[in-house]
């Protein structure tokens, strides 16, 4: 497997690939990186997301998972930068539950590309978050978010 680690505002990011496709995103830096042409092209994408310069990502996406996570996940996909659904939302489209929608939020193995951060409690709450930092850094993202679509 493929990976490469850069440097972002909520701290270290390693982006793995399989065949051609991006099937991991973690916290943290994995030394000795092994990298490709896709990987070079998802790490210059994170840059110009965390700086301001993408609203979408546009890579070649293969996370593992099961049939309802990876239905939760392409849902995700949908959600522009800069709005949030909620759980209750995502659960109603799919005829399912709120929880098994934070279940599979929570399994998001492509936190960010797939933006499970734009996924909120129905009053307002943030949830949780898997990422490093936890609601702390989803409220971070928000708040990016938020501020490179008010600019656009």
């Amino acid at each position: 497997m493929a990976y490469t680690s850069i440097n972002s505002p909520v701290g270290a990011l390693t982006v793995f690939a399989e065949d051609d496709a991006i099937v991991a995103l973690e916290w943290g830096r994995v030394d000795n990186a092994e990298t490709s042409d896709l990987l070079g092209e998802a790490a210059r994408q994170l840059d110009a997301y965390f700086d301001g310069r993408l609203n979408t990502f546009d890579l070649p996406l293969k996370p593992h998972g099961t049939a309802f996570q990876k239905s939760v996940w392409q849902l995700m996909e949908e959600i522009p930068i800069g709005h949030t659904r909620t759980y209750s939302d995502l659960a109603a489209d799919l005829k399912s539950g709120a929880r098994a929608v934070g279940t599979a939020c929570g399994r998001n193995p492509v936190p960010l590309i797939i933006p499970c951060h734009r996924i909120v409690g129905a009053a307002g709450s943030l949830g949780g978050y898997s990422g490093a930092g936890g609601i702390v850094t989803k409220r971070l993202l928000l708040d990016l978010e938020q501020s490179h679509s008010l600019a656009a």
